[in-house]
């Protein structure tokens, strides 16, 4: 009889090897999700995974690693802080949508200006600190009400997609756009503009996300304020006794994925995206729990899965492209894994013994 024994420790060996076993599961759940819908399974996963790396355009594909990918990694930074503390942020799409909205509006606000040297810098701030505003209310709610920051974080989303929707439609509606919803495009104004070089995708916010790996790194690896965030994720108790404080941990873990959210989300509607529409938001805060979790919550590994996901969508957009492959196929593709990832993650936690029936 097959029965699950938990280990006394964490599997080092299955911690670093359930994200390689979570992605060939994958792909090979993937392929039989492609031949049932008629299409070559080889053929499919090799517009995914070759062709934006290897095929005859990757000069077009591979900047848009680093537009797909930064916004990806940001995020999931800052998900993984709390995730590590036990703090649910799964809100981070609203975050990135209000942290947009405070960056553009401050660029809007003051359009035309002539100190162009401080819109963009005014930005950055805005987009933070809209991002970390937004967080703080499900943080501020769980410290004060003790209420759940999973369900307050992810109502928000639907929250601040309305407030989106509204901005687009009105207050933030180009005067010039003859009717049409949307603001001005802010990757055309020079002080507005989060592009550094927008033929190799270079813009801010592969830089922010650069930074933000170096600093998790050194926050995770070496501060002591990362030990306590591992501390109260994996022993609360213990950590109230050494004198953490469960409130400000949950304050500073939601705030600062807040304010990184917001910033991926200034970056990206002064860059890739441009202006402010109402479909602006296209679910890198919710993706980005798949990165957090695939890289282990550790920076390095996220940098590596926000890459390997930023691949999935440009791979998929390849395939939808030259195959014909449904849009929504490729979601649960990127669905899939996170559930093998999760799946696979027993194993870390658990082994496998045989025991003769009857046996205690």
């Amino acid at each position: 009889m097959i029965a699950l024994e938990k280990r006394p420790q964490p599997s080092r060996g299955w911690t670093l090897a359930s994200p390689v076993v979570a992605v060939l599961l994958t792909m090979i759940a993937g392929a039989a999700l492609f031949a049932a819908l008629g299409q070559d399974p080889v053929q499919a996963l090799v517009k995914i995974f070759y062709e934006p790396l290897f095929g005859e355009f990757n000069f077009f594909y591979l900047p848009q690693l680093l537009i797909k990918g930064a916004p990806l990694v940001a995020i999931a930074l800052g998900l993984a802080i709390g995730f590590r503390a036990g703090i649910w942020n799964i809100g981070a799409e609203g975050q990135y949508i209000i942290g947009a909205l405070c960056g553009a509006g401050v660029a809007l606000a003051l359009y035309p200006s002539e100190a162009r040297w401080l819109v963009f810098p005014a930005m950055l701030l805005a987009g933070a600190f809209g991002g970390f505003a937004w967080a703080m209310i499900p943080g501020l709610l769980r410290v004060r009400f003790g209420t759940n920051e999973i369900l307050v974080s992810l109502m928000l989303v639907y929250v601040a997609e309305q407030l989106l929707a509204s901005m687009a439609l009105g207050l933030m509606r180009n005067p010039e756009g003859q009717g049409f919803p949307g603001s001005r495009n802010m990757a055309r104004m020079d002080a507005a503009t989060s592009w550094i070089d927008q033929s190799n995708g270079m813009h801010w916010g592969v830089v922010i996300a650069l930074i933000g790996v170096i600093f998790a790194y050194i926050l995770f690896a070496r501060h002591i304020l990362g030990f306590q965030i591992k501390l109260a994720g994996q022993a609360p108790r213990a950590a109230a006794f050494s004198g953490v404080s469960p409130a400000r941990l949950v304050l500073f873990c939601l705030g600062t994925s807040g304010a990184l959210a917001g910033l991926a989300g200034l970056t990206e509607v002064a860059g890739p995206s441009g202006i402010v529409s109402i479909d602006f938001n296209v679910g890198y805060g919710f993706t980005a729990i798949i990165v957090a979790f695939l890289g282990r919550l550790h920076p390095v590994g996220i940098l590596l899965a926000g890459t390997l996901m930023a691949l999935t969508y440009i791979g998929g957009d390849v395939a939808q492209s030259s195959l014909g492959l449904p849009g929504a196929a490729i979601q649960v593709f990127q669905g899939m894994l996170l559930f093998f990832l999760l799946a696979v993650d027993v194993m870390t936690n658990y082994r496998i013994r045989w025991r003769e029936r009857g046996a205690v």
